[in-house]
C-alpha cells in the first residue's frame, strides 16, 4: 500500500512516530530506552522527537485518558452562518476546556469536544457558549464506547491493533492523583528523566508517579500513552463522521461490528438530540483521500449491515484546534 504519510522521514523517525503511539516505555529514562530499540543515543532521540514536533507531526507524548474514566466530557455542535464561522471557531478555541474544533459539511457545521474536571463545570461552559452564539446546539454525551484509540499505523493500516487494555472504569481522583492528571495532560517534557521532572511538580517520588500511570494503563484509565500525532500532517488529509439511526435494540451489536473494520479510528453511541439529531451511533474515518474514506465507509455499511438505517456523513471541512483534554487544572473565571 502507498503511504504518502511517510514521505520525507526516514526509516528511524517512521519507527519513532509509529512503533511508541502505544508501546512508550513508562520507565525513569523513556528515550534511553527508545534509543536503544532504534540505534540512537538518548540525546539523538529527544533531539528527534523534538524536530518532529517541530515539524507539528506530533502533538505531544503523553497518555490519552479513556472518556468517562476521568472528568466529564461531551461533543457538541452548533449551526452557524458561514460569514460567522471563523470568529466563532476563534472564540471558542479561547475555552481551554474545548479540545477539538472542526469545521464540518452540515448545516450543524461547527463540531467541538468540550472536557472539564467534573459535569457542573462542563455545563457551565455548555450554557456560556450557548448563551453567548443564539445559535442551535446539539449537546451528545457518549453512551457506549466501542473503539476509541486514534492511534495511526503508519505502515499503512490506518489504525493500530485494538489496544488490550481494560475498558476505563470510571475513578474519583484524588489530590495527588488529579496533580498528575494536571501535570500529564499536555504531555511529558522531552527530556531525559521527564517523570522525574512530573514529581518534583507534584511533589512525588519519581516511582510512584510511574506506578501510577502504569497502573491506569492497565486498568484502562488511560486509553493508551505515547505519541499523539497530527493525522492530517501525516498524510490522512481526509476525515469524516458518518452516523445512523440505529434501534436501541441492535445499536450495541451493530457498533461493535463497526469497531472492527479496517479505518475506523472512533466509533461509539451517543445521546439522540430529538428532534434535531435523531442519530444515535458515530464512526470516524481517516484517509488519504475523499475516495478512500468514502470506499471504506461503504465497505463497514455493508459489512456491518447498516445499508437500511437513515444515516449522514460529514467530511471535515477545517480543522480549528486539536489538542489533548484536560481534566485538571482548568479554572479562568469564564463561568
Amino acid at each position: 500500500m502507498n503511504t504518502p504519510y511517510m514521505n520525507g522521514y526516514n526509516d528511524i523517525e517512521a519507527r519513532l512516530l509509529n512503533n511508541f503511539q502505544h508501546y512508550f516505555p513508562l520507565v525513569c529514562r523513556p528515550f534511553r530506552n527508545i534509543g536503544t530499540q532504534v540505534g540512537l543515543d538518548e540525546t539523538e532521540v529527544i533531539d528527534r522527537f523534538g524536530q518532529l514536533a517541530e515539524d507539528g507531526v506530533i502533538s505531544r507524548i503523553g497518555p490519552v485518558f479513556s472518556p468517562g474514566s476521568i472528568g466529564a466530557s461531551t461533543l457538541a455542535a452548533l449551526a452557524v452562518p458561514a460569514a460567522c464561522v471563523e470568529e466563532i471557531a476563534a472564540w471558542l478555541n479561547t475555552f481551554p476546556e474545548i479540545n477539538h474544533n472542526y469545521e464540518r459539511e452540515h448545516d450543524y457545521n461547527l463540531w467541538f469536544v468540550v472536557a472539564a474536571p467534573d459535569q457542573g463545570r462542563l455545563n457551565a461552559v455548555l450554557n456560556r457558549i450557548a448563551n453567548h452564539v443564539g445559535f442551535s446546539m446539539l449537546v451528545l454525551p457518549m453512551v457506549e464506547r466501542y473503539h476509541i484509540d486514534l492511534g495511526f499505523d503508519l505502515n499503512g493500516k490506518g489504525r493500530h491493533a485494538r489496544c488490550t487494555a481494560g475498558q476505563g472504569a470510571r475513578v474519583q481522583l484524588n489530590d495527588e492523583q488529579t496533580a498528575i492528571v494536571a501535570a500529564l495532560q499536555s504531555g511529558i517534557r522531552l527530556e531525559r528523566e521527564p517523570f522525574s521532572a512530573i514529581g518534583s511538580c507534584v511533589r512525588m517520588d519519581e516511582d510512584a508517579v510511574i506506578n501510577q500511570v502504569v497502573l491506569w494503563r492497565m486498568r484502562g484509565v488511560i486509553k493508551r500513552f505515547g505519541v499523539v500525532v497530527r493525522h492530517h500532517e501525516l498524510g490522512y488529509r481526509e476525515n469524516a463522521m458518518t452516523v445512523w439511526d440505529v434501534p436501541d435494540e441492535l445499536v450495541d451489536e451493530i457498533g461493535r461490528i463497526v469497531s472492527q473494520q479496517d479505518g475506523v479510528t472512533l466509533c461509539y453511541r451517543r445521546s439522540r438530540c430529538l428532534p434535531e439529531w435523531p442519530y444515535n451511533l458515530f464512526c470516524m474515518v481517516h484517509g488519504t483521500d475523499r475516495t478512500v474514506v468514502q470506499a471504506q465507509i461503504a465497505q463497514l455499511v455493508g459489512n456491518a449491515g447498516l445499508a437500511a438505517f437513515p444515516s449522514q456523513t460529514l467530511f471535515s471541512r477545517r480543522r480549528f484546534k486539536q489538542c489533548g483534554a484536560r481534566y485538571a487544572g482548568v479554572s479562568d473565571g469564564r463561568a
